[in-house]
């Protein structure tokens, strides 16, 4: 069975070229579904053989699910241009047999690095991506997208997820998810107490370093914590201070 994969973009033109070399290892098809990129992300797509279509954003997961339908094929290898497929999930598809399988969707261990170092406490972060558009998809509400299914096989295999140059981009790219999930929470109808700040900014500090271990994984295992305690805490904040307003 062929497979297409579908890309997400917003100026990537750093990122495109790797990702699409990554990806026709095991696909027949590459569709680049772009937020309107002011860089030369399309142009880069274009000139390795990838169909480039043009879609204001959607949301993570309306972006996704809208390549899908335009695919020349049913099997859908849904990857993000700041991701590569490791050497043993390369393996993996090609081994699959795909037309004959009981299952709607495989799924993947993602390995995140922050530049050059991993981050052992986010491992094995299993994501589906693999998946057939007849019987499954990418919902289209909330945050960050997932595949609706429970027929799904885990793979032996590994994404590998570059998502921070470096530990300053990262507290860069905090900042907009702190108040994109507060204003989503916000408009959902959920409420914060002044206790949750506290609440949840030490229970994110206490599952990184205590539960995931993070404390046994170096300044690395540290700076995360400290970032997503601060994140967690700051998010709530910014929720009390709407709730203030709107008095």
């Amino acid at each position: 069975m062929k497979i297409t994969a579908n890309i997400i973009t917003l100026n990537e033109e750093k990122n495109i070229e790797k990702v699409i070399k990554s990806v026709q290892t095991v696909c027949d098809e590459v569709l680049v579904v772009d937020s309107l990129s002011s860089d030369k992300t399309c142009e880069i797509a274009e000139s390795l053989g990838a169909k480039v279509i043009k879609q204001p954003y959607l949301g993570d997961g309306g972006q996704k699910a809208f390549g899908a339908p335009l695919a020349e094929n049913d099997w859908i290898l849904s990857i993000d241009a700041d991701e590569r497929l490791d050497v043993n999930a390369i393996e993996a598809i090609k081994s699959l047999d795909l037309k004959n399988t009981p299952y709607d969707a495989f799924s993947f261990a993602r390995k995140t690095y922050v530049g050059k170092q991993f981050v052992r406490l986010w491992y094995p972060d299993r994501v589906i991506r693999l998946y057939n558009r007849k019987k499954c998809g990418f919902s289209t509400v909330g945050g960050h997208a997932k595949v609706e299914t429970t027929n799904v096989k885990d793979l032996d295999a590994d994404m590998l997820h570059f998502s921070y140059a470096n530990f300053g981009e990262m507290i860069k790219t905090s900042h907009k998810f702190i108040t994109r999930g507060a204003k989503l929470a916000f408009e959902d109808g959920k409420r914060a107490s002044r206790f949750d700040p506290f609440l949840h900014g030490t229970g994110a500090l206490f599952k990184t370093l205590i539960l995931k271990r993070g404390m046994f994984d170096g300044l690395v295992g540290w700076n995360v914590a400290m970032i997503s305690a601060f994140s967690s805490y700051m998010k709530y904040a910014l929720m009390v201070e709407m709730q203030e307003n709107e008095k």
